[in-house]
């Protein structure tokens, strides 16, 4: 893995299988999350104000997921799929989007609200609606949530996702 990445980059392995340690970077982080399947209908939801973000958001975008950490977002992240959002007084109040795509399955990620517009069910709207668009394509959303972050799988289990495993998260990082 050392000679794939730049020093002073990260890389973030996600895998069931308890994940070694490896020669030549510096484990950053261990965390145990839990991958969630949807298998319900689909959530109903309000999709007033949801606009679509493009690229003329991206460096809101970052800022979000910098202030928040909804988990891995990077620069270039809302190029692996559609993202929205939700603006008040002229900034990004939420987003949510898409990322992996192993065939047939569509993770539904980024998910993020900014301190100052939490508790108007921004995040549960904003989920519903990327898992709804998910579902027209004839495609299964799935997601990912730390284990031990009780209130968000509760929100998703509201949504119509179940635990499908628990997942080893760890990010790496070159000296």
């Amino acid at each position: 893995m050392a000679a794939l990445i730049e020093p002073g980059d990260e890389v973030l392995v996600v895998q069931a299988e308890p994940i070694p340690d490896l020669p030549g970077v510096t484990r950053a982080l261990s965390r145990v999350a839990v991958q969630m399947v949807h298998d319900g209908p689909p959530p109903q939801g309000d999709d007033r104000a949801i606009v679509p973000l493009g690229e003329a958001d991206a460096l809101e975008m970052l800022a979000l997921a910098t202030l928040t950490n909804p988990g891995p977002f990077r620069e270039r992240t809302p190029l692996m799929g559609d993202f929205f959002g939700v603006t008040r007084d002229g900034r990004l109040a939420a987003m949510a989007g898409q990322r992996m795509r192993p065939p047939g399955h569509v993770e539904l990620s980024g998910v993020c609200t900014h301190p100052d517009f939490r508790g108007e069910g921004l995040a549960t709207r904003l989920s519903a609606h990327v898992t709804r668009a998910i579902l027209a394509r004839g495609e299964t959303p799935f997601l990912h949530a730390w284990k031990d972050n009780a209130g968000t799988i509760a929100l998703y289990g509201k949504l119509g996702y179940r635990i499908r495993r628990e997942m080893n998260v760890a990010v790496f990082v070159r000296a």
